[in-house]
């Protein structure tokens, strides 16, 4: 799932999928003559706010571009779509135009799975296509879930969370937030649950993945079943911590950063 993000309420049955006055990108962070620009999804129940570690030691060189998804911080009014393909093109269809510039894609948990989509959609529509696809703390797209957490009651679903992070403590003082914040997380993971690629899709772009040394959730031969994914080179590497390591390690962002062209 990921670490200490907070979750909006929860949006109401029949909004739209995505409102294109709204932006995607929220908390942009620009560098002077940026060589790259990062575009960057959360895990499950996260926004672009769950980035804000990153931004304050942003990357010399690299613009970071933080997406919020439809349900949660500036979309909080909007449906999220009902599968992960469906996500996927809702995204591509509302950050098309930060494909003007060199760009990586970096997901994390949830959004490795929804960045490895995104990858194979833009591929097949003959957008431009990232430099690199950056994914972190996910099982491979082809894959099945080892559990069903989703269906889970919300002090069970609150536990499970907790073994790797889980919520800020401090939200216990809002219980009608916790749970709406339980019921982003809850949709997210259900997209995830169903999502199985076939064959798997190759991207056609470097494929490098990361994972926390101690993360209990996703394993190093979990990460290692995302080679078959790789068509243009691969790299794997371990870096300590946890399941929410890139925000916890004040070493996981320059690691990240170096696999970048």
């Amino acid at each position: 799932m990921g670490t200490r993000a907070t979750a909006p309420v929860a949006s109401p049955k029949g909004a739209p999928v995505h409102d294109r006055a709204r932006p995607w990108i929220v908390g942009r962070v620009t560098a002077p003559d940026p060589r790259l620009r990062l575009i960057c999804l959360p895990q499950a129940g996260g926004s672009a706010g769950s980035f804000a570690p990153w931004r304050l030691v942003p990357p010399a060189g690299v613009e970071l571009a933080t997406v919020e998804l439809p349900g949660r911080g500036v979309r909080s009014a909007e449906r999220l779509p009902d599968t992960l393909e469906e996500l996927a093109d809702a995204v591509i269809d509302g950050i098309r135009d930060e494909f003007d510039q060199p760009y990586a894609l970096f997901g994390h948990s949830f959004g490795a799975l929804l960045g490895y989509e995104i990858a194979v959609r833009i591929a097949r529509r003959g957008l431009p296509s990232p430099r690199a696809l950056l994914v972190s703390a996910a099982r491979a797209p082809h894959t099945p879930v080892r559990r069903r957490v989703s269906d889970l009651d919300d002090p069970e679903l609150l536990g499970w969370l907790d073994g790797f992070g889980g919520f800020p403590p401090e939200l216990a003082r809002y219980p009608a937030y916790l749970r709406y914040a339980l019921r982003t997380v809850r949709r997210d993971l259900a997209l995830t649950e169903c999502y199985l690629a076939a064959g798997p899709a190759r991207v056609g772009c470097p494929l490098h993945v990361f994972g926390g040394a101690d993360d209990p959730l996703v394993s190093g031969a979990d990460l290692e079943r995302w080679r078959d994914c790789a068509a243009a080179g691969f790299t794997l590497r371990s870096l300590p911590g946890g399941h929410d390591y890139p925000f916890t390690g004040a070493s996981a962002l320059d690691a990240i950063v170096s696999a970048l062209p």
